[in-house]
């Protein structure tokens, strides 16, 4: 039996759903912003973004990198786990996307909980949605469906639930 929404939640789903969009957004574009910052890190160029400090306005420090670690390392958790040090001084632009991804995240979930709960969607969709904030691109992909998806059944009902009912046809008899 495939549960349906309640037609008291509507307005609370448009919200939701509102709150949803923005949260994938942002979610969407710190996951990119960690993305290059990921790959700046640990690949060869072994580099962060800084902010202020000796090197100005933005400019890229050198990551000290422990003896005998290679790119690679950070794959193979049986190895011995290399040491990365940042040699930069100022306000660490890297770190601070890390942290805002994460909490972004978090906003992200609850959102996603807030459209999934009252949509009455399998668990399994949750997961999906949950998945659209550690994919690169996902997110992107996902709000546009659900957006599409929620905003149709809820024109939907709404145009059902506005059409007046038609009475029975009574043969005279």
């Amino acid at each position: 039996m495939v549960l349906q929404p309640k037609p008291a939640d509507y307005p609370r789903i448009r919200r939701a759903l509102k709150i949803y969009r923005v949260t994938s957004i942002i979610t969407g574009i710190m996951l990119l912003l960690l993305l290059a910052e990921m790959i700046l890190k640990y690949s060869p160029t072994h580099v962060e973004l800084f902010a202020g400090g000796s090197g100005g306005g933005a400019w890229f420090a050198p990551v000290a990198v422990g003896e005998g670690c290679q790119w690679y390392s950070m794959f193979f958790p049986w190895q011995e786990a290399c040491e990365m040090t940042s040699t930069g001084d100022g306000t660490n632009i890297s770190l601070l996307i890390l942290i805002a991804h994460g909490w972004f995240y978090v906003a992200y979930l609850v959102s996603c909980f807030m459209v999934w709960s009252p949509m009455r969607w399998r668990f399994t969709r949750f997961l999906l949605l949950a998945l659209g904030g550690v994919v690169p691109l996902l997110s992107f992909f996902m709000e546009v469906r659900v957006h599409r998806e929620v905003t149709a059944f809820l024109g939907a009902k709404e145009l059902d639930a506005a059409e007046p009912p038609v009475a029975p046809v009574v043969n005279g008899g």
